[in-house]
């Protein structure tokens, strides 16, 4: 192996594309000595988690190394500039873009091919195979420290939790529109399970989030306990890991509790949705696909009222929940 650097330049959208695209770091890790990685200053905790990645950068500092090839994940006219401005001899990137000129190796992403199905770790895998590279297992990493587990065990004992949990996340990366997310499915969900199984349900994410979450276990009662801003996303795995199970819309936490290893349902609520392509990757994950009859052109980023959200199916969830812990038991 060449004492050579990369840089993988993955910049863009939210915490699960991030973490997805350290697979693409992982197959750089087959040719270069070491894996450097630019990312959005709010994604930074997320790539400091991924093995393959040796250090983390946020889009605008300056790049602390010279770099051998790059890898652009997520391109901008930004992030295609990051390794042509810093001479970076090879630069792949997408193709069929104003800035693909800036790429030595243009990649045509598959989707614009027509390919609604393969998964999204492989599609990014294209562009570092467009360098020689490759990776023999597609499914994210994400390497959960000491103290975090630490922080985790603090923070069950201050809810009382001494024995099995479920972890809940009923959000996904749509801060724009917390104010008119529902919460009456998730409400029901919550008092079901923890009624059915006598458990407790922790209900996670970020501080903007503590609203919803806090109204769900405020609806759905006794052993129903909001967390949300609570934890780290290191301190969030670190639950993950123990947890009997995590059910959680198609999100950036979601694909954090199948990587390390929890078993993990993924809701797809909107028809509009690609389970086959977002689904959690993971040794032991479930889906629910889309049921509610969403009106054409609905879509996460303009859905009026989420009202697939609203009418949650819960039995259906369930049903997933309960194969898949049938399925982990007799292993």
């Amino acid at each position: 192996m060449a004492a050579e650097r990369a840089l993988l330049v993955a910049a863009g959208g939210g915490i699960g594309d991030t973490l997805l695209a350290g697979v693409v770091a992982r197959a750089l890790r087959t040719r270069y000595e070491a894996v450097d990685a630019v990312v959005l200053a709010a994604h930074a905790d997320v790539a400091a988690h991924v093995p393959a990645i040796d250090r983390t950068i946020v889009l605008g500092q300056p790049l602390p190394a010279r770099y051998a090839a790059a890898v652009v994940t997520w391109a901008t006219l930004r992030t295609a500039l990051v390794p042509w401005l810093a001479r970076i001899p090879v630069r792949a990137g997408q193709a069929r873009r104003l800035y693909s000129p800036l790429f030595t190796h243009r990649v045509v992403v598959r989707s614009e091919l027509g390919d609604g199905t393969t998964r999204w770790p492989q599609i990014l895998l294209d562009y570092a195979r467009a360098i020689g590279c490759d990776a023999d297992d597609d499914r994210p990493q994400f390497a959960v420290r000491d103290d975090e587990r630490g922080a985790a065990r603090i923070l069950l004992r201050v809810h009382d939790v001494g024995g099995p949990y479920y972890l809940l996340h009923p959000t996904r990366g749509l801060s724009a529109l917390r104010s008119r997310w529902p919460t009456e499915g998730f409400v029901a969900l919550a008092a079901r399970l923890a009624a059915r199984d006598r458990i407790p349900v922790l209900v996670t994410g970020s501080a903007e989030d503590a609203p919803i979450a806090e109204a769900i276990a405020a609806g759905a009662g006794r052993g129903v306990i909001s967390i949300a801003g609570a934890t780290t996303i290191g301190a969030f795995a670190a639950l993950a890991e123990t947890a009997r199970a995590v059910v959680a819309m198609d999100s950036g936490p979601m694909h954090v509790a199948a990587a390390v290893g929890a078993p993990t349902v993924g809701i797809f609520a909107l028809q509009s949705d690609e389970p086959d392509r977002w689904a959690p990757n993971g040794p032991r994950v479930a889906v629910v696909r889309p049921s509610y009859p969403c009106p054409p052109g609905h879509r996460k980023e303009t859905c009026p009222d989420f009202a697939c959200v609203r009418e949650l199916d819960g039995a259906r969830i369930l049903a997933a929940l309960d194969g898949l812990l049938g399925a982990t038991a007799e292993r």
